[in-house]
């Protein structure tokens, strides 16, 4: 994709016209072709943007402003319908992209597969690499129903990749038992049904190392996201999510990249799924971005 000159729909509020200026890329993965239950998550980053206009450029949790972070909204990656393969092959080529021109990426979703090829060139170039997962699901399957590319696989990708040692997943409270069982096994962190408590006690140990953090929406209850493919009873409150956000900010770690994925705006009429994911970007900007 070129940066030379800024994207010409809605864009992220407050988003800085120029790409060289920028410390962060925003962008969206409008992919949703290995979904098993509902689809419209494509349509997730583009909701995203509209939104953000009723934003306010402040954040009282941070006392800081939009305004001190320069972001680039890059638009969505254009993505072949229909074809995972190419779709993930051109995320990584973006990204990679952004990351040799020492830019921080930020993805939206899109399906949660969209983030394994972002983590897999996040790796690249921090070989030291953490992941802070935040979801409903493990996302450990090998495959499902024999398909090795399937939104229900990109932890399993990334921990392979990078050994389960160095992968922490929270909130977690729906998957196979054997996805428990193998990451008990291979010495992956799950921390079933919270996120705010074991994440405090997990930051301390990350200390100084590059991580990446990608959430799927559906970590929160569906009566705060009722907007997402997968919609799973008892989960955190935005309030939490957004005080493990702020956590991650007072914590000593090096975030270098993030995603938020799983948004599909058809399912609330009320877009309060749409509008809680674009006030976490705004506390993810604000408190990751240095």
């Amino acid at each position: 994709m070129r940066f030379d000159e800024a994207y010409s729909g809605n864009v992220f509020i407050k988003s800085h016209p120029n790409y060289e200026e920028s410390q962060v890329v925003l962008y969206g993965m409008p992919m949703d072709w290995t979904v098993s239950y509902r689809p419209g998550s494509r349509f997730g980053p583009a909701r995203i943007r509209e939104v953000s206009i009723g934003l306010e450029e402040y954040s009282p949790y941070l006392d800081r402003e939009l305004d001190e972070v320069k972001y680039f909204d890059a638009g969505d990656i254009p993505l072949p319908f229909g074809n995972p393969h190419k779709s993930l092959d051109l995320i990584e080529e973006f990204v990679k992209q952004v990351l040799d021109a020492d830019k921080f990426p930020f993805g939206m979703g899109g399906e949660h597969l969209v983030s394994w090829p972002v983590m897999r060139a996040v790796y690249k170039k921090y070989p030291d690499l953490a992941i802070i997962h935040m979801d409903a699901h493990t996302d450990l399957r090998e495959n499902y129903e024999g398909e090795e590319l399937s939104h229900s696989t990109p932890i399993r990708k990334i921990a392979e990749l990078i050994g389960p040692s160095n992968v922490y997943s929270f909130g977690i409270r729906s998957g196979m038992k054997e996805e428990f069982e193998w990451a008990k096994q291979n010495g992956m962190h799950i921390s079933k049904f919270e996120v705010l408590e074991p994440l405090k006690e997990i930051l301390p140990k990350l200390a100084g190392r590059p991580v990446y953090v990608t959430i799927d929406i559906d970590v929160l209850d569906p009566a705060h996201a009722p907007g997402t493919g997968t919609v799973d009873a008892g989960g955190i409150t935005s309030k939490e999510l957004l005080a493990s956000i702020h956590e991650i900010a007072r914590s000593e770690v090096n975030v270098v990249g993030a995603d938020l994925v799983e948004v599909a705006p058809i399912y609330d009429v009320s877009e309060q799924t749409a509008n809680t994911a674009s006030k976490l970007i705004r506390e993810m900007l604000l408190g990751w971005v240095k």
